[in-house]
């Protein structure tokens, strides 16, 4: 009786909450007290003011109003060659986002410096949505990646290939004729992750349901604690953290029972090969990320990566940004296609180079994928055009001294979070013409006249060559960050980059596609360009080649 009096009572549920408030106000004050304290002479954006309330206010509004801060600072500041500081959520410190002019000297800038994995640790959370402080020292998965991923990408696009083609009819059906409703970005979540699991852990795994959902479930548990963790201090983490994180486990421990018996297998197979066991000889591994994280771990002679638990966990932060890349890439990119006008005829450009660039064999290779420029060329745009992120570059200044800028004079201190501009960079008109609209054939005008110059005329102006060459979507540079920039671009980008060509293949010569309603066209997309997530579509199988 007394513990349903305790649940009961209103009062203890006012202190409680009350007192749950105040814990996170003063730790918020402790956080911005013990937080970096930038250069006077760095102009910033968001509310005046200073102080602890001040950033309060900033933090909060953060919410609604940073990528009208972004915006505003690129054009006040950026654009005249200035750094400017914008706020950040209650839980990181503010950003100091530079010009356009510093991004080389950003780059260039030494791991310990200016630091890529300090930063995704904070920013995405890792050791509460990727289970373990043991595994975030050390971004070893990604290592893995970067040292085999390239290498072996082209021997696996047949087996890509197929899955892809299997899941498109797997979700779609075969009714000829026949108009289908469906939400767009939940069939994403349904085709995808099938596609990116046939390069992670093949077969017969990539095809289980169970499996499949506990990974894509993984995937909203990390979005969805990364949103709610911005609103707690940073020194509340490893409380929040923990808490939010159990839904993770949960989801991981699901996964793992699927995982489980093919990583023993593995270990046990590739540890008898080296050893030069003889009945394994003519034996080779499936080319996968299992494989590649196994392969590392030997060369390395790390017995800690090879600890089977280890190897499950270290696909989770591939799992979730391969998946998460693709859903949103291909969601944007879709409805950045069906909201052209009939007349552009641009899908059915894309259908007919898809058609005519495949081999005859039916098989796609690395060489006939590279070849669809058009298809390249829309996706490019789309990315350009629907940024996620105001400010998707980012480091962490990791040196204690902090981060001297020669240019400008200042110090950045330690624990400062740096950034590019993307979303100004991204929409600026002296860059890009008519910056708002989606043109598709943005990248592609350029490729195709050059390949129409003369073999003299291509001499003459080599430097327009290698211009040319930095517009396939995979290609990074100071105007164009949607897979990063320097030497710590995602590493997946080109597995991404055929994954969508492939799926898209898959659909526009089997379906045919069309919004539901044309006249929402005007608002499939927020002013944070954002797509929504509600949008259905209609799609009919047609069996076009």
């Amino acid at each position: 009786m007394y513990l349903i009096w305790l649940v009961l009572d209103p009062a203890i549920w006012i202190i409680l909450f009350g007192s749950s408030f105040l814990a996170i106000i003063v730790s918020f004050i402790i956080g911005s007290v013990s937080g970096p304290c930038y250069p006077n002479e760095i102009p910033r954006v968001g509310h005046e003011g200073s102080g602890w309330l001040s950033k309060l206010r900033n933090s909060l509004a953060y919410f609604t109003h940073h990528r009208r801060w972004v915006k505003e600072g690129y054009y006040k500041y950026g654009k005249r060659n200035m750094t400017f500081i914008s706020p950040s959520c209650i839980a990181l410190p503010d950003d100091v986002v530079l010009p356009r002019s510093q991004i080389a000297w950003m780059m260039d800038q030494p791991e310990n410096v200016l630091a890529t994995n300090e930063c995704h640790s904070k920013t995405l959370n890792q050791p509460y949505n990727f289970l373990g402080h043991d595994l975030d020292h050390d971004n070893f998965g990604t290592r893995a990646v970067y040292r085999y991923l390239a290498r072996q990408l082209p021997s696996l696009i047949p087996n890509i290939q197929d899955e892809a083609d299997a899941v498109v009819v797997d979700v779609f059906g075969t009714d000829m004729g026949v108009w289908k409703k469906v939400n767009l970005h939940d069939i994403l979540l349904e085709i995808i992750p099938r596609v990116t699991n046939q390069l992670l852990v093949g077969k017969p795994i990539c095809q289980q349901e169970p499996f499949l959902k506990a990974m894509s479930g993984f995937g909203k548990d990390v979005v969805r604690n990364n949103f709610l963790l911005k609103f707690f201090p940073h020194v509340l983490h490893p409380i929040v953290g923990r808490l939010f994180g159990i839904s993770n486990w949960l989801h991981w421990r699901e996964a793992h029972k699927f995982l489980l018996p093919t990583i023993q297998q593995r270990l046990h197979d590739m540890q008898q090969k080296e050893l030069g066991n003889p009945e394994y000889k003519d034996w080779t591994p499936p080319e996968d990320f299992i494989t590649w994280d196994i392969r590392l771990a030997l060369a390395e002679r790390s017995s800690f990566e090879l600890d089977p638990i280890v190897i499950s966990k270290r696909i989770l932060p591939i799992e979730f940004a391969a998946i998460a890349v693709t859903v949103r890439t291909a969601h944007a990119w879709i409805l950045h296609l069906l909201c052209t006008r009939p007349e552009e005829g641009v899908i059915d450009k894309l259908r007919e180079e898809l058609y005519t660039r495949k081999p005859a064999t039916g098989r796609w290779t690395k060489a006939s994928l590279i070849s669809l420029v058009h298809v390249d060329s829309s996706i490019r745009e789309s990315q350009r055009l629907s940024n996620f992120s105001a400010s998707l570059v980012k480091r962490q200044v990791v040196k204690p001294e902090g981060l001297y800028n020669p240019a400008f004079g200042w110090t950045i201190p330690y624990g400062a979070f740096v950034t590019i501009n993307v979303e100004g960079i991204h929409h600026d008109e002296e860059l890009y013409l008519n910056a708002r609209d989606f043109d598709p054939w943005r990248a592609s005008r350029v490729r195709e006249a050059w390949e129409q110059k003369s073999e003299y005329e291509k001499q003459q102006n080599s430097h327009e060559g290698i211009e040319v060459k930095r517009l396939g979507m995979v290609t990074t540079s100071d105007t164009h960050f949607a897979f990063g920039h320097g030497r710590r671009a995602c590493p997946g980008r080109i597995f991404v980059a055929h994954q969508l060509k492939l799926v898209i293949a898959a659909i526009l010569l089997n379906y045919d596609l069309k919004l539901i309603d044309p006249r929402l066209k005007s608002d499939l997309f927020s002013s944070d360009f954002i797509p929504k997530l509600d949008v259905c579509i209609e799609i009919r199988y047609k069996n076009i080649r």
